[in-house]
């Protein structure tokens, strides 16, 4: 009894898909993030502060303030008047809505003012401001 090693010459005829589900896996994570890295929202150089507390993302809304004076909300520019309408309507569907406001160093306190005075118009109930934690701080 002698074991044939080559067998047959037949011809390969069947399609092998594992290479294409490997590039189609990497190319899928590769687009995931992509997406989650592009959504980050308006670009604000934030000033610091030490004593900086972290409020939950959920229920929250973000209103950044940028150097030129941009008012935007979830990343989306408004005017102060868009703003205060899109706050009333947040605040009618979720009553414990927090807003943080994100202002860029540079904006002129004037802007933050005004987007400040909109917030207590309407009643936000809780309102943040963002800040980065300083180099070393805990």
């Amino acid at each position: 009894m002698a074991m044939q090693v080559g067998g047959g010459k037949k011809p390969y005829n069947e399609i092998n898909i594992t290479p294409f589900v490997d590039v189609v896996l990497v190319l899928l994570i590769i687009f995931i993030l992509m997406t989650t890295a592009a959504v980050q929202g308006i670009r604000v150089d934030l000033p610091t502060a030490s004593s900086a507390q972290v409020l939950e993302a959920q229920k929250s809304r973000v209103i950044a303030v940028s150097n030129d004076g941009t008012v935007s909300i979830d990343a989306i520019p408004v005017s102060l008047s868009e703003l205060e309408s899109e706050l009333r309507r947040s605040i009618a569907t979720t009553p414990d809505l927090a807003v943080i406001l994100r202002g860029d160093r540079a904006v002129q306190y004037d802007r933050i003012m005004q987007v400040l005075d909109i917030c207590s118009k309407v009643g936000v109930p809780s309102l943040g401001m963002a800040s980065t934690r300083p180099p070393g701080g805990a």
